[in-house]
């Protein structure tokens, strides 16, 4: 089988199942509120003459500020094998009619209503919250829920997919926070915990100690992750990786499975890469991010002794963009970056956060190993094209209120359904997906009164207060359908 990273996600049929569904920021951040509360330290215990971390103080002080994130979105859905007039059994003679000539007959797709659940937690008292993007990413309705049990409704400030960051906001104050530590101050062996909702079973703790450090997974080249020996499962992604202090010191994101599930490595983003997003995305609403127009690869042994170089380090150019700004420093295929700004560069996964990490526009100095000896070079950083920032207020068409694509029955529609008028459900979204409305429903009434025509339908709506109760036709069966137009 193979090997993956995955984000940790959980989405709702997996819980219900207990089964998998699944740049260096500058070292004067100051931790959110830290200054508070004192630091804690992890009270050490002893068992059979063997000293272990104690992390319950951890726990009580900091565990209120991680938060529960349960999102809902719509996913599109395949109209092969079904009819004008709704879904059919496989069994049914007409069956691979409809799923071999659908398309021709112009069967719209469908939506389909996605929950997932995650983690994340609280960094400011009026209500900033820091979690993954890919667990509020696509979704239309994201709700923030406290230990003490109180639920918010949380607006996006915007997402990050490049470092997998989001910024939530949800209105409330004199919330209780966690502090943001640095996470070069986390060596490998070090005692760390997460706290998350691992399966959706809130306020989680697992504790192990950091494996390595300045790990680069593939198409994650912007975030040198903590890896962790700690237990993290699908529901724990946006939650905390904290240190003995209480400190923030990375965001659980990812684990390595072959199977879907925790089997000892787990990954963080660093907590210094999430502050510089979040800075960026609150002041700016986007995030920019520096460039230099190169491809580079690791330098192993082989190839140190073929450059002369002394040891296996640093980033190998492989290639030069033309006109970008190495090309114009003069960088060339086969020069070594040992350097950025003073900054020793171990290996290629280092550079791409540092670079990253400066505003467009200004230089760094580069240490590099040119043709067997070394020079120092000054490359004027430019503008990495900007990722999508999405926010909140960004959504499917809009279908009006309810939500639904319609279109008047046939005549002969109308005999087979044994009503005058009435509307084919012809797509569902929003208010009318969320109440179970689908695609080949009939909708017959709005509140009592008949609806005979999409453009009554939708006055009747705009006069309709924020509940209505819809009559449709499901086959042969009708039922009233309670809606919350919100």
């Amino acid at each position: 089988m193979k090997t993956l990273a995955i984000k940790l996600t959980a989405t709702a049929a997996a819980l219900a199942a207990l089964s998998f569904g699944g740049y260096e920021a500058a070292r004067s951040m100051a931790p959110a509120h830290a200054g508070m509360l004192p630091a804690l330290t992890a009270p050490a215990s002893t068992t059979a003459g063997v000293t272990l971390p104690n992390f319950r103080s951890i726990v009580e002080r900091y565990g209120p500020a991680v938060v529960n994130i349960s999102v809902e979105g719509t996913t599109k859905t395949s109209a092969r094998g079904q009819s004008p007039l709704g879904r059919l059994d496989p069994e049914d003679p007409f069956y691979d009619f409809f799923r071999r000539f659908g398309p021709q007959l112009q069967v719209p797709q469908g939506e389909q209503i996605t929950h997932g659940l995650g983690s994340g937690f609280i960094i400011s008292p009026d209500g900033i919250v820091l979690t993954n993007a890919h667990v509020v990413a696509d979704a239309n309705h994201v709700t923030v829920k406290l230990t003490d049990k109180r639920e918010f409704s949380a607006k996006v400030i915007g997402i990050d997919k490049p470092t997998d960051i989001a910024v939530l906001r949800i209105d409330a104050h004199d919330l209780p926070t966690v502090p943001l530590g640095d996470p070069a101050s986390a060596q490998v062996g070090d005692w760390v915990l997460a706290i998350g909702s691992p399966f959706g079973f809130e306020n989680s703790v697992t504790a192990g100690i950091v494996s390595a450090k300045s790990r680069s997974l593939p198409d994650e080249g912007y975030v040198p992750f903590i890896q962790t020996d700690v237990a993290i499962n699908p529901g724990n992604s946006g939650g905390p990786l904290l240190n003995l202090n209480g400190e923030v010191v990375g965001i659980n994101s990812q684990i390595y499975s072959q199977s879907g599930g925790y089997q000892g490595l787990s990954f963080a983003i660093p907590i210094d890469v999430a502050a510089h997003v979040k800075d960026q995305l609150l002041t700016h609403g986007k995030v920019t991010r520096g460039r230099m127009g190169v491809a580079i690869q690791d330098v192993n042994q082989a190839l140190a002794e073929s450059f002369g170089l002394d040891s296996a380090r640093g980033a190998l150019i492989s290639s030069v963009e033309a006109d970008s700004p190495a090309a114009k420093a003069g960088l060339e295929a086969g020069d070594v970056i040992l350097k950025i700004d003073g900054q020793a560069v171990a290996s290629s996964a280092e550079l791409p956060p540092k670079v990253a990490a400066v505003a467009p526009g200004k230089s760094v100095k580069l240490e590099v190993w040119h043709k067997g000896k070394t020079e120092n070079v000054t490359v004027t950083v430019g503008e990495q094209k900007a990722a999508k920032v999405a926010s909140d207020d960004e959504g499917s068409a809009d279908r009006g209120r309810l939500g639904v694509a319609v279109r008047p029955l046939s005549p002969e529609e109308q005999r087979q359904a044994d009503a005058k008028g009435g509307l084919l459900v012809l797509d569902t979204s929003g208010p009318a997906a969320r109440a179970g409305i689908q695609r080949g429903d009939v909708i017959l009434s709005v509140n009592g009164r008949p609806v005979t025509g999409a453009e009554e339908l939708r006055k009747q709506l705009s006069g309709a207060g924020k509940h209505i109760a819809l009559l449709i036709q499901r086959e042969d069966a009708r039922i009233f359908v309670p809606i919350d137009l919100g």
